[in-house]
């Protein structure tokens, strides 16, 4: 007499994943913090570049705004990614939610996968506000709508992929302060010494060097490209094979720090 088996049901993992991220997102919209900072700090940073400084650097508010809003698009993408993973992934263990998770049935990677993919969510709400403001500030894409879909594509997954660095020192780290230090001590060089405010040629030495390797940089001058029709050289190229590393070394990283957690 045969025993009776549960039945497996297909793809498993990324039904589970989506299950934990809409979990994600629901508490994103009790409490909508990091979404807001994601979108307040580079729309400030932007209001107050442009009118600070938009005349004496392009000559006019308008043509520094075409300059800068393709790195703050990016920026706007990226703080979102290294605001929210970490942060809740580190407090969700430290109230013992992911000890639940442990005890069901699910993939191990299935949180960790489910809050990046509620970033995703986040990232594109964030894309599309950060699009808004600028607009109503006056900026305009120059090149034609498959282009701006390129661009906000890579602004999103490069903010995907340094999401992964931010959910591996969430797993690893013991305390959401620490997350949260290293989140703005990393934001200040990581995305400020890029070509965001200023060309790279125009930099001092010193911070010229850390702009040209800078990963940021390829992704923001990409960006611009796509935007405002500016030679786009290999700036594509170096966007995806950064975010496709990122996400190569710190996925399994993060999985591998969380099932060490157990």
């Amino acid at each position: 007499m045969s025993v009776p088996t549960t039945p497996r049901r297909p793809a498993a993992l990324p039904r589970h994943s989506l299950v934990l991220a809409r979990r994600s997102l629901a508490k994103s919209l009790r409490d909508p913090g990091s979404l807001v900072n994601g979108v307040m700090t580079p729309a400030i940073f932007m209001v107050l570049f442009v009118y600070l400084f938009g005349g004496s650097v392009s000559g006019s508010t308008d043509a520094y705004l075409q300059y800068l809003f393709p790195g703050v698009l990016v920026m706007g993408a990226g703080i979102a990614g290294m605001l929210s993973s970490g942060l809740t992934i580190n407090i969700d263990m430290k109230k013992g939610v992911y000890d639940r998770f442990r005890s069901l049935p699910i993939g191990r990677s299935a949180p960790l996968l489910g809050s990046v993919l509620a970033d995703l969510v986040r990232y594109v709400i964030t894309v599309l506000i950060l699009f808004a403001i600028g607009f109503l500030m006056g900026f305009r894409v120059e090149t034609d709508a498959v282009s701006a879909i390129a661009a906000s594509a890579l602004a999103i997954g490069f903010g995907f992929a340094l999401s992964w660095v931010m959910v591996f020192l969430g797993v690893l780290m013991r305390d959401e302060t620490a997350v949260m230090a290293f989140t703005f001590i990393a934001i200040l060089p990581l995305l400020l010494g890029t070509s965001m405010a200023a060309p790279v040629e125009t930099l001092p030495g010193w911070l010229r060097s850390w702009a040209e390797i800078n990963p940021v940089t390829h992704v923001m001058d990409a960006a611009r490209a796509l935007l405002t029709g500016t030679p786009i050289g290999d700036t594509v190229t170096w966007t995806l094979a950064w975010s496709a590393g990122l996400v190569a070394v710190f996925a399994p990283l993060s999985v591998w720090a969380f099932d060490r957690e157990r």
